[in-house]
């Protein structure tokens, strides 16, 4: 299949195959990508959560407005934000890439000193907000990946955070729940399937100059 056709095999699985379930390899692709996700300045203030455990989903269901495909998926995968960015998380982030690159403190130190400046002109909320664009980045790119991959997958907006920071016990963690993305294997019953995706046509979504 064609980079295209593989986009288009792709769509919102609503039901899966729940006796299916993806093998190591298939999920050691999904963590790789979700870590090279790009990031603003490369920050990574971006955690996933993979939650294979039957008993724990069937639980999130209800907090999940009953929607089956949370446990019924191979694996959940949950798109999480730090609930804070503080000098500390800046300072890992240049100090990894002094040992990574070798870059001298003369050339990173500018950059350090840039980032927490912005960072504490932000509130709280505004550093969260910030957070949010980059899971949306990283759920896009995992996306794409499953179809590459050809893993079906369903972005999944329609949660209760609260309860899952709860259940999943993210606050002693200092995260916050934003974006679910299951991940199995369709059911050959799953009408949505066959569906033909509705799209603009490209002369109306694309303006070249």
């Amino acid at each position: 299949m064609s980079t295209i056709d593989k986009l288009k095999w792709r769509y919102a699985t609503k039901k899966f195959d729940s006796t299916k379930s993806l093998p190591d390899e298939k999920l050691e692709v999904l963590k790789q990508a979700f870590n090279l996700t790009a990031t603003s300045f490369g920050l990574q203030t971006l955690n996933l959560i993979i939650v294979s455990d039957t008993t724990v989903r069937e639980h999130l269901v209800e907090h999940s407005y009953n929607q089956r495909q949370v446990l019924e998926a191979s694996h959940l995968l949950v798109i999480c934000i730090q609930d804070n960015i503080s000098d500390d998380d800046v300072d890992k982030h240049f100090d990894n890439v002094k040992d990574i690159r070798d870059t001298p403190d003369s050339i990173l130190e500018p950059f350090r000193n840039d980032l927490k400046k912005m960072m504490k002109v932000k509130s709280v909320a505004e550093r969260q907000e910030w957070s949010i664009r980059q899971a949306y980045i990283a759920l896009g790119n995992l996306m794409t990946v499953c179809a590459m991959e050809h893993i079906d997958a369903c972005p999944m907006e329609g949660f209760n955070p609260e309860a899952y920071n709860d259940v999943l016990g993210l606050k002693e963690k200092n995260l916050k729940s934003v974006l679910l993305l299951p991940v199995g294997y369709r059911a050959q019953d799953d009408k949505f399937a066959d569906f033909k995706k509705v799209r603009k046509q490209l002369e109306e979504a694309i303006i070249e100059m």
